[in-house]
């Protein structure tokens, strides 16, 4: 598996907002092709920034098939106007799982 992590810094007052946009986004990332988990989570030092993180079967699958999809447009539509600058996006492999 590899898990997409991108970093959403949103704009002041905005956290709610988000929340609801990836709420209603998250049935396009669901029937995505190749697309297994999706969280959202939410800094405690820092409230506004969030980390999606979306487990997928390959970066293909990530980077071709959903981001070149209408639904990647649609979501950035709902999530794209609570975003205080770019998402900041890695892939990443579990090296080591201890529990």
């Amino acid at each position: 598996m590899v898990i997409e992590i991108a970093e959403i810094e949103v704009k002041p007052g905005a956290e709610a907002a988000l929340e609801a946009a990836v709420t209603e986004a998250a049935p396009l990332f669901k029937r995505a092709k190749g697309c297994l988990s999706l969280k959202l989570e939410r800094g405690i030092e820092r409230p506004s920034i969030y980390r999606l993180v979306v487990g997928w079967e390959t970066v293909e699958d990530h980077m071709v098939h959903f981001r070149e999809s209408a639904d990647f447009q649609e979501w950035r539509r709902l999530a794209g106007p609570h975003f205080a600058a770019p998402p900041r996006m890695e892939h990443v492999a579990v090296a080591v799982e201890g529990f």
